[in-house]
């Protein structure tokens, strides 16, 4: 299984940082080649599925994952937001937490996967890639890039 962890600081407070990580449909104007599509819609709490489709034409795939934890920040109290990823293709499960601090937010990010084709040995080069494009990510949804 690959895993990786993100953090990031930001100075927007934490329930803006929370509202930004959450939207789920921005994370796809950042992903390459990626569709978001939230069954239901808006608001996100526990049940919520959302659909990442990733590629092109006959080589796109869904990753589909639902919301098993939902607890945004609030007074104080740092918020959590727990995934499982259900699809044939990507398996695992993500957390996202949003701390408060005195200057704006702590968000970690960690990510556990299994890719069904991708052998073990390519866990490291898959955990170096989901680092690099989340990060990326989060610095985009934080306004840190």
């Amino acid at each position: 299984m690959a895993v990786f962890r993100i953090e990031r600081f930001s100075p927007l407070p934490a329930a803006e940082a929370w509202r930004r990580v959450t939207d789920w449909e921005r994370h796809a104007e950042r992903v390459p080649l990626t569709a978001i599509s939230v069954a239901g819609g808006p608001p996100t709490r526990v049940g919520t599925v959302f659909t990442a489709r990733t590629g092109v034409g006959p080589l796109a795939f869904d990753d589909p994952m639902e919301v098993v934890r939902w607890t945004p920040p609030a007074g104080g109290r740092a918020g959590i937001c727990l995934l499982e990823k259900r699809g044939s293709v990507v398996l695992g499960r993500a957390s996202i937490d949003v701390l408060p601090t005195h200057s704006g937010s702590h968000v970690v990010w960690v990510e556990e996967l299994r890719v069904r084709l991708v052998p073990g040995w390519g866990d490291p080069l898959l955990a170096s890639a989901g680092r690099r494009l989340f990060g990326g990510v989060l610095d985009e949804l934080l306004d840190l890039a």
